[in-house]
C-alpha cells in the first residue's frame, strides 16, 4: 500500500494531497518496429509472388496482392489510430477525475466527490467484466479498452484509493 503524495502547488496554493493518479491506455502487442517488419515481409512475399504471375501469364492477379498489402496497411493503421485512446484517473483530496482522450482528439472530463463513490466491478457470464464507478445518480464505465484482468486489477486499486482517501479524512 502506498501513502499519499502531496502535490506542487502554485505559489499562494495549498498542496493537494494525492492518493491515486493512473493513466489507462490501451495495450497494444505489436510495437511499431514490428508493424514495419510486418509490412516489409507481407509486402516483399506480394512482390515476389506477383512477379510469379506475371512471368505465368497471369497478370491481372499481381493487383490483387497489392490489394491485400494495402489492406492489411489500413488495418494496422486503424488499430493504431484506436490506441490513441486515453483515461486518467485521479483521486486527490477533493475529488476524483475522471480525463479521457479519444481517438480523435476529443476530451472529456468527469468529476465526482469520493465520500459517496461506489465502485462497481460486473462480471458477466462470457467471463468478461464491467467496471463503473458512480455518485450521486451519476455513473461513469471505466477502462472499455481494458482486458477482464486489468480492469479487476483496477477495480481494486480504485477501491484501496477511495479507502485510504477515507481513512485520511475520517474524524478522529
Amino acid at each position: 500500500m502506498t501513502d499519499p503524495v502531496a502535490s506542487p502547488a502554485a505559489p499562494g496554493e495549498v498542496p493537494q494531497t494525492v492518493f491515486l493518479d493512473t493513466v489507462l491506455v490501451p495495450h497494444r502487442s505489436l510495437p511499431p518496429a514490428g508493424f514495419v517488419a510486418v509490412m516489409a515481409v507481407l509486402g516483399g512475399f506480394s512482390f515476389v509472388a506477383g512477379i510469379l504471375f506475371v512471368l505465368n501469364g497471369a497478370w491481372p492477379v499481381t493487383g490483387f496482392f497489392g490489394i491485400d498489402v494495402a489492406l492489411v496497411y489500413l488495418a494496422f493503421r486503424i488499430n493504431y489510430r484506436s490506441a490513441r485512446r486515453r483515461e486518467r484517473i485521479r483521486l486527490v483530496s477533493d475529488a476524483l477525475t475522471v480525463e479521457r482522450l479519444g481517438v480523435r482528439g476529443e476530451r472529456f472530463a468527469w468529476r465526482f466527490q469520493p465520500y459517496w463513490l461506489r465502485v462497481t466491478l460486473e462480471e458477466l457470464d462470457d467471463d468478461s467484466n464491467t467496471l463503473t464507478i458512480s455518485s450521486h445518480g451519476r455513473s461513469l464505465t471505466l477502462g472499455t479498452f481494458l482486458g477482464a484482468g486489468e480492469r479487476r486489477s483496477l477495480a481494486a486499486l480504485l477501491r484501496d484509493a477511495l479507502t485510504r482517501w477515507r481513512a485520511h479524512f475520517a474524524p478522529g
